[in-house]
C-alpha cells in the first residue's frame, strides 16, 4: 500500500540516540558533577564514536579496568581488545590521560611541592597507581621546593626497579636541584615499604648528603594509596 504523497515515513531513531540526548541534557543542565563515572565515560565516547550505542562499550571498559583512572591508564594493547575501541579512540583516551597528567603537574609546579602535599599525593597516585611494572622516579626541586623536573630513572619487573644512587646524584647536580622526592610504585597494590626500599633510600640519602642535596621523602604508590617514608618515620627530619 502506498503512502500519501508517495513519501515513506521517516525511519525511527535508534533507541540509543534518545539515551544520548537525555545524557547530554543532564550534562548541560546539571553539570558533569551530576554524572556517574560510567556516564562521564559514555559522554567522552559519544564524541569519539558518533554513530553507535556506546553504553555497552563504557560498561565493558569499566568492568575490565575497574575505574576511570584504570581506563585512562590501561595499555593500548588491552584497550583495543574491547569491542568498539579502535586505534583512534585509544589515541583520544591517551590524550585525555595526558591532559589529566599535565594538569596535575601544573598544580605542583605552581607552589612549593612540600607545602602542596595533597596535590603532590594526588599527582603521584594518578601517575603510578595503575603502572604494571615497577617504576622509579625522582621529583627534583629548587631552593624554593618548586618542581624542576619529574623524571623516570628506572624501570623494572613487577617487583624490582634498578636504581643507581650516583646516577640520581649526577642528574640532581645537572638540574641544579637543592632537594628531591623519591617516588616508585608497587604493582601488587601493597604500598608497604620493603627492606630493599628502606636500604635503597638510605643509600641515596648518604650519597646526596655530602653534596648538600636533601631527600624530603620517598613515596610508594599503588592501588591501595600512597605511603610516605617521612610520615612512617623512615626518614628523619
Amino acid at each position: 500500500m502506498g503512502h500519501a504523497g508517495g513519501r515513506r515515513p521517516a525511519d525511527p531513531k535508534p533507541h540509543w540516540q534518545g539515551h544520548r540526548e537525555r545524557l547530554r541534557g543532564k550534562l548541560l543542565k546539571r553539570g558533569a558533577g551530576a554524572l556517574e563515572d560510567y556516564d562521564v565515560l559514555e559522554v567522552i565516547l559519544m564524541a569519539f564514536i558518533p554513530r553507535r550505542n556506546v553504553k555497552p562499550i563504557a560498561k565493558a571498559l569499566m568492568t575490565r579496568f575497574g575505574s576511570l583512572s584504570g581506563v585512562l591508564a590501561a595499555p593500548s594493547t588491552d584497550l583495543v581488545k574491547i569491542d568498539g575501541i579502535g586505534e583512534t579512540v585509544d589515541a583520544y583516551l591517551k590524550a585525555i590521560a595526558e591532559l589529566q597528567s599535565r594538569a596535575s603537574r601544573e598544580e605542583i609546579r605552581k607552589r612549593p611541592a612540600i607545602s602542596s602535599w595533597s596535590a603532590l599525593m594526588s599527582y603521584v597516585r594518578k601517575e603510578l597507581q595503575h603502572e604494571g611494572r615497577e617504576q622509579f622516579r625522582a621529583l627534583f626541586l629548587d631552593r624554593k621546593n618548586q618542581l624542576i623536573a619529574d623524571e623516570v630513572l628506572g624501570h623494572g619487573t613487577v617487583d624490582h626497579a634498578p636504581v643507581y644512587p650516583r646516577e640520581i646524584a649526577r642528574r640532581a647536580l645537572e638540574l641544579q636541584a637543592s632537594s628531591l622526592i623519591l617516588v616508585h610504585n608497587h604493582p601488587s597494590g601493597d604500598t608497604t615499604p620493603s627492606r630493599a626500599d628502606i636500604d635503597m633510600t638510605r643509600e641515596i640519602i648518604n650519597v646526596l648528603y655530602p653534596l648538600g642535596i636533601t631527600v624530603h621523602d620517598h613515596l610508594i604508590a599503588g592501588t591501595g594509596g600512597v605511603t610516605s617514608f617521612r610520615t612512617a618515620g623512615l626518614i628523619l627530619p
